[in-house]
């Protein structure tokens, strides 16, 4: 519990926020598209997984012009 106590909430809060944010619209963009570049699941696992750079690499790579 001491461990919770030394982190700094004040930087990580809003970048823990941001984080969620990108990811559900990320997913829901994901969800409205009829096709995205590759595999709707993989894209999926990315934006899931690959912790704040996975929806912006959904953004730049994932969505089809």
């Amino acid at each position: 519990m001491e461990f919770l106590e030394s982190i700094n909430w004040a930087i990580l809060a809003p970048i823990v926020i941001i984080q969620l944010i990108l990811i559900a619209i990320a997913i829901i963009d994901l969800v409205k598209i009829e096709k995205a570049n590759g595999p709707k699941w993989v894209w999926a696992l990315i934006i899931l997984f690959i912790n704040l750079l996975g929806p912006i690499i959904y953004f730049i790579f994932g969505r089809r012009s």
